[in-house]
């Protein structure tokens, strides 16, 4: 996931004091929104075969598929991708590359656009999530909800926009929040985030410079000064944190991370009470978590 290689370059980069090439951010940025967009595709897939819809998920896969094909020109990998660099990243993209991101850009809005209308208001998909599954804004805050979860009780967090890092504040995009802060919210909200990031796609392209993106550490052996720090973004799932505390050698003396998903799965116990067995699908589906960040 580039939103979390991001994550944890920015810790490093914050603790030494070191500079990113401007041409590397704004590439950091194409490629962590395009992520939020396979990651949120994913989600509107997944939501529909919960309330029992097959056909979206089709058009969901295509445009992820798309997505992945970028991703592995760009870094080689589909998934586990090792492409950002403490100080830049790993190598320049291909000369094609904005291109190459524009016709995808072009494809990616039939999918997103063709999923939405067939999926968000659905007479039946309706029924299954609205009024299901709702959490209050101060509710959510106390279990320390972040991100679309957060976002769908109403409250316009987005640390994109509240604690803007990289280039993010130079490019013009919306906050998208809920209402009700129920299943269908959640999913609204994450819809309407994938018209956002292609908003700040398409600028980012505009404004792309040129120039260096090559980290200047190269393959040495990082050894940042003696120090901690916390480090936060806006993950597709909402806030991860990174902890680093440094003894002054090669290795983190201490390294915490905050996940969004594990945080956000603390909320099923009051988001279940009550509710039908059947609803638990969609209740657990909307909150949208990944296994790998709870097992810990």
């Amino acid at each position: 996931n580039f939103n979390n290689e991001m994550a944890y370059c920015r810790a490093v980069e914050k603790l030494m004091g070191l500079g990113v090439p401007e041409r590397a951010e704004y590439v950091r940025v194409i490629l962590c929104e395009l992520n939020r967009i396979a990651s949120h595709l994913l989600f509107v897939a997944t939501m529909g075969l919960d309330a029992g819809a097959m056909t979206p998920s089709m058009f969901c896969f295509r445009g992820r598929e798309r997505v992945q094909t970028v991703f592995e020109a760009v870094s080689g990998a589909r998934m586990m991708h090792n492409y950002f660099r403490v100080g830049g990243l790993k190598e320049d993209v291909p000369e094609n590359f904005v291109q190459m991101v524009r016709d995808l850009l072009a494809q990616l809005r039939e999918d997103v656009e063709e999923s939405d209308r067939l999926l968000t208001f659905n007479e039946i998909f309706l029924a299954r999530l609205k009024g299901v599954g709702i959490i209050s804004a101060e509710d959510a805050i106390d279990y320390g909800l972040t991100g679309p979860c957060l976002r769908a009780c109403g409250v316009p967090y987005d640390l994109r926009k509240a604690q803007p890092y990289s280039v993010y504040d130079r490019f013009d995009f919306d906050v998208p929040i809920g209402l009700d802060g129920d299943s269908w919210d959640r999913h609204y909200v994450r819809v309407q985030e994938m018209y956002e990031s292609l908003r700040i796609v398409e600028q980012a392209l505009d404004q792309m410079p040129g120039g260096n993106v090559v980290s200047p550490l190269g393959r040495r052996l990082i050894r940042p000064p003696k120090g901690e720090v916390y480090v936060r973004s806006e993950n597709p799932r909402g806030e991860i944190g990174v902890y680093l505390v440094s003894d002054g050698t090669d290795k983190p003396y201490r390294l915490k991370v905050r996940p969004p998903s594990f945080c956000n799965l603390s909320a099923i116990k009051p988001l279940l009470t009550g509710a039908w067995i059947a609803d638990s699908v969609v209740i657990l589906g909307s909150l949208d978590i990944v296994l790998g960040e709870v097992d810990r």
